[in-house]
């Protein structure tokens, strides 16, 4: 009986051991356009995975001001995707809509995404 619960938990941690994802290190390089805003004081990204949460904006810097906005970082993901929204002034884009997917590229480290604020690609 011993015997074969242990034989039972050592092909449980073998077959569960084989299915844990390997992580990744990527960077994700975003530029945004903003259309018909003046004065914006903030601009940011909220979506899935360390470094985005839903409840905080991750900043964004003024590339050219009321126009377009840049941000860039890194995340250990073994994700094949994650979503986004982006912000400004704390008005979220794409109300209703779904989120912004992104997908990481298996044979690049690095993800570059162009998009114009509340407009869907």
């Amino acid at each position: 009986m011993k015997k074969n619960k242990l034989m039972i938990l050592l092909l449980a941690v073998v077959l569960l051991g084989g299915c844990v994802q390997e992580a990744h290190l990527k960077t994700v390089m975003v530029t945004l356009t903003v259309h018909n805003k003046k004065g914006i004081q903030a601009v940011g990204i909220r979506g899935n995975g360390n470094p985005l949460t839903w409840e905080q904006d991750y900043p964004m810097t003024a590339v050219v001001t009321d126009s377009v906005y840049h941000a860039s970082f890194k995340t250990m993901t073994a994700f094949k995707f994650t979503e986004m929204k982006f912000t400004v002034d704390g008005a979220w884009e794409l109300e209703g809509r779904p989120n912004r997917k992104v997908v990481y590229p298996e044979n690049r480290d690095t993800v570059v995404v162009n998009a114009v604020f509340d407009q869907q690609d």
